[in-house]
């Protein structure tokens, strides 16, 4: 059933064309019964019109509405009173009306002719009408009238809801495609803050790689034992720098330079105690734990898992609502980082800061997922079970190829 009413729908032409070749049928049959007193040629030809008026229709209303109106004429000229096929103009009335892309005047012009085409025919034909006195013509233009004139107020209440909805969908579409593209701006932003970070980071180990050297070359002859732990410190910060320059590659760098012309180490998991203090002194209780054995880690790990506690407690701080606690927790794995950080506040009001709302360090969930993704890591973000919003980030320890 779903595939013929589909069928129908791609092919509304040839459905018209069938209720035309119906009406056709049954107009021909009422020309003959009828006898008008006229040349059957001339009922004839207005019903093939009409029929033509009925099949065509939707692909070319204007016409048709011009067609129906001619013959219309010359049925009042002609002296051929209703016939059955005139019902054609009750149908060109509603299409007019309804079609979006009719122009209004053409609905205009079908009004009037449902208004004043039923008393022109009843003034007409007032014999065929059973119209003997003045009351019981009116009666029957009336009668001839309401459903013309109902049937244009139907098309018309049909094309304005139609329009209304045309304009929801274009706003719905308008909108979506804003929210595309502050997403993407939103992106371009966070990589080129992550880029500027990354490029202070492998700046910073090059910075130690030189003075490191430095050193080495000075008491390369008075100090065997230093210089080769220089040499040590050297190839692993080279190493690290190297592996955080691969992560830097393809993330375009736009923006001003470090104040100062300096490049200072980006804060790191050592940095997340101070920012504890700091939360709690603006009032937000925090519990933080750190699970396993710490141990040196690459400075782009740092500074993510650094970035990703700032902003999720931002967001509690911000969105938890009054009475809210948050509880952060830093967990060491043989080969991963991982961070925990849930509250207890009202976490069905993140959906705006997952959609990529501005929320003061970054931009929202979209920043974050942005420098996990830098680290070759993973985020899952979203509302606790009984209340409560939950960020879990794992960060690799081991370069991403």
């Amino acid at each position: 059933m779903q595939r013929l009413y589909d069928f129908l729908r791609r092919h509304p032409t040839g459905v018209d064309t069938f209720w035309a070749v119906l009406l056709f049928g049954f107009g021909s049959l009422w020309v003959v019964a009828a006898g008008h007193g006229v040349p059957q040629i001339l009922p004839s030809v207005f019903t093939v019109g009409l029929c033509l008026v009925v099949a065509l229709r939707r692909k070319a209303p204007v016409q048709m509405l011009l067609l129906t109106a001619a013959i219309g004429v010359g049925q009042l000229l002609g002296g051929v009173p209703i016939m059955a096929a005139d019902f054609a103009m009750f149908v060109i009335t509603y299409t007019v009306a309804s079609a979006p892309a009719v122009p209004r005047w053409a609905s205009r012009c079908a009004l009037v002719g449902a208004v004043f085409g039923p008393a022109l025919s009843a003034a007409r034909f007032r014999d065929a009408f059973g119209g003997r006195t003045f009351g019981q013509s009116l009666f029957a233009t009336v009668l001839l009238t309401v459903p013309f004139v109902l049937a244009w107020v139907l098309g018309d209440s049909l094309r304005t809801r139609r329009a209304y909805w045309a304009q929801l969908e274009e706003k719905a579409a308008r909108l979506e495609k804003e929210r595309e593209t502050q997403s993407r701006i939103a992106v371009a932003a966070e990589r080129a803050r992550i880029a500027r970070e990354l490029h202070d980071v492998v700046a910073h180990n090059v910075s130690v790689m030189v003075v490191q050297a430095d050193g080495a070359a000075y008491v390369l002859d008075a100090a065997p034992e230093q210089t080769r732990q220089a040499l040590e410190t050297i190839s692993g910060t080279g190493r690290q720098a190297l592996a955080e320059m691969r992560r830097l590659l393809g993330v375009l760098r736009t923006g001003e330079q470090s104040e100062g012309g300096e490049y200072v180490p980006q804060p790191g998991v050592d940095q997340l105690s101070d920012l504890m203090e700091q939360v709690r002194g603006a009032g937000l209780p925090v519990d933080f734990q750190v699970e396993g054995e710490p141990r040196e880690l690459p400075s782009s790990v740092e500074l993510t898992a650094y970035r990703i506690v700032q902003e999720a407690l931002t967001n509690t701080r911000k969105h938890g609502g009054p009475a809210v606690g948050a509880t952060v927790r830093l967990s060491y794995q043989d080969d991963d980082l991982d961070l925990l950080i849930e509250d207890d506040g009202r976490g069905a009001q993140r959906e705006l800061y997952e959609e990529g709302g501005a929320d003061g360090l970054g931009h929202g969930l979209i920043g974050m997922r942005e420098r996990v993704g830098m680290v070759g890591g993973t985020l899952a973000a979203g509302p606790r079970p009984g209340g409560g919003f939950r960020v879990s980030a794992v960060l690799p320890l081991k370069p991403v190829r």
